[in-house]
């Protein structure tokens, strides 16, 4: 299987658990670490997340994932919060944390710069513009290797 239609799949089957136990499902991600693959599940809400928390999805995303059995090769589950410094990975992260403070770390050299740092004032199709002391910069979106919050939330 195709590794979107892996996520997809996966999304498909972990969305509706963590809905039901009251959590947000912030992203899910499958990766091959050092000759091993990891399936990591980032759970959310507003009041932040537990280790008991983390377990209890666990639990329940096994199960399923044992019955339904998506995954061909063997892999660790691991469910986590996103954390303080959150990596945002898609639109609605993006729009959902305007007004914070982002560190973006480019893919090659943007204006000859590796990465930015400062509030995130402007989503659009194709950029973040982002406000950096006294100036605006625009961030192509295809020039962008992770964003991260800064700071607390």
């Amino acid at each position: 299987m195709k590794k979107d239609a892996l996520l997809e799949n996966l999304n498909n089957l972990c969305k509706p658990v963590v809905d039901e136990l009251g959590y947000e499902l912030y992203y899910v991600e499958f990766v091959k670490e050092n000759n091993e693959y990891y399936l990591r599940i980032y759970i959310d809400k507003p009041e932040g997340i537990s280790l008991a928390d983390c377990e209890k999805v666990s639990r329940r995303i096994s199960d399923i994932l044992d019955e339904k059995d998506p995954i061909t090769d063997p892999y660790y589950l691991e469910v986590s919060s996103p954390g303080l410094n959150r990596q945002l990975f898609t639109e609605e992260h993006y729009k959902r944390f305007v007004g914070s403070e982002v560190f973006v770390k480019f893919t090659k050299n943007v204006d000859g710069k590796k990465n930015v740092k400062g509030i995130l004032e402007e989503v659009t199709d194709d950029t973040l513009v982002i406000a950096e002391n006294s100036e605006k910069f625009t961030v192509p979106k295809d020039k962008i290797k992770s964003v991260n919050i800064e700071g607390e939330i």
